[in-house]
């Protein structure tokens, strides 16, 4: 009989096995960059249509209302009296006062109800009645986070802050995004407003710059102190929105009230970790950020465009603005 021939196997050795490792290594190297941008495109791309969502929503108010809807409603407000006189929705956004046209009808229910109670007069403030009635629930609206109104690029659960801050007893919910006021929200000069301001009402015929041309909401991450951005009401850092639910072009008071540079305005890169980068928009994208224009579109404007930011965010100031951004 033949003897069955032993055949022998070679082992890797370790030379190649570090060539096989680092060929390895090579490729996710490439392959991360790749998938990054990838998520990054849809998380882009999320993030604009809940942009057109919203601008559909404030299209089909004004088409009901005849106007778009204040970017802070009746702040001057005090509920002192009962409803019918006083207290309705002092302080409530743009976003909170158009939730029935985002599918948000239920909601908007709930926070109207409670806002219409008859408990304590005290209790109409949005995130409850702090300065006399401690004891007063905020709005259970307060507290709700939205997905329509926060950037999917932001990881940060949802932007919910639990417990109390300012006094409210309960959570409150964040956004990304802000209303355009103009310049600057306390300007009191109608000429220089933009679309969603303190007490607006603005129609379509008053953007006489072209709502193509004019800005309506643009992005803006909450800082990681969660100061300002609470997307139900808020009365920013001036009593105007400023900060919480509406941003100028050039908020240089806003910046000053956080000790920040008068730099630290318009549209420009920022970091979530940086408190001055609220006086600001920017986004979580690369090179610029996503704006919701008066028409209804969604335009990814580039940095370099905070140069004419100013043009961009008033409806009648009659500029021309040329260039690529």
């Amino acid at each position: 009989m033949r003897s069955a021939q032993k055949r022998s196997r070679h082992a890797f050795t370790l030379i190649e096995l570090l060539v096989v490792i680092a060929i390895i290594a090579i490729l996710i190297g490439l392959l991360l960059p790749a998938v990054q941008k990838v998520r990054e495109a849809a998380s882009r791309m999320k993030c604009s249509n809940n942009m057109k969502q919203m601008g559909l929503a404030l299209h089909n108010y004004h088409d009901t209302k005849g106007t778009f809807p204040s970017g802070v409603q009746n702040p001057s407000e005090r509920p002192t009296r009962a409803p019918p006189n006083q207290g309705y929705q002092p302080y409530w956004s743009w976003m909170a006062l158009m939730m029935p046209y985002y599918e948000q009808d239920n909601l908007y229910k709930q926070g109207d109800t409670w806002a219409h109670g008859t408990s304590s007069a005290f209790q109409y403030w949005p995130w409850g009645g702090f300065w006399l009635s401690p004891q007063s629930p905020a709005n259970p609206a307060l507290g709700v986070t939205v997905k329509t109104l926060i950037c999917p690029s932001d990881g940060r659960q949802d932007l919910l802050l639990p417990g109390s801050q300012a006094g409210t007893n309960g959570n409150v919910a964040f956004t990304g995004y802000l209303g355009v006021s103009g310049i600057a929200s306390e300007n009191t000069n109608t000429a220089s407003k933009g679309i969603l301001y303190r007490t607006s009402t603005t129609r379509m015929t008053d953007i006489t710059d072209g709502t193509s041309n004019t800005m309506m909401a643009g992005e803006r991450p909450p800082s990681a102190d969660l100061q300002y951005g609470w997307w139900f009401a808020g009365s920013g850092y001036d009593g105007n929105g400023t900060g919480d639910v509406v941003l100028g072009a050039r908020e240089y008071n806003y910046a000053a009230s956080l000790g920040c540079p008068a730099s630290k305005v318009g549209f420009q890169p920022g970091n979530v970790n940086t408190t001055c980068d609220q006086a600001h928009y920017w986004s979580l994208h690369s090179g610029g950020g996503n704006f919701l224009m008066g028409d209804g579109s969604v335009r990814f404007w580039t940095y370099p465009a905070n140069a004419v930011l100013s043009e961009l965010m008033t409806r009648s100031g009659g500029e021309v603005i040329s260039g690529n951004y």
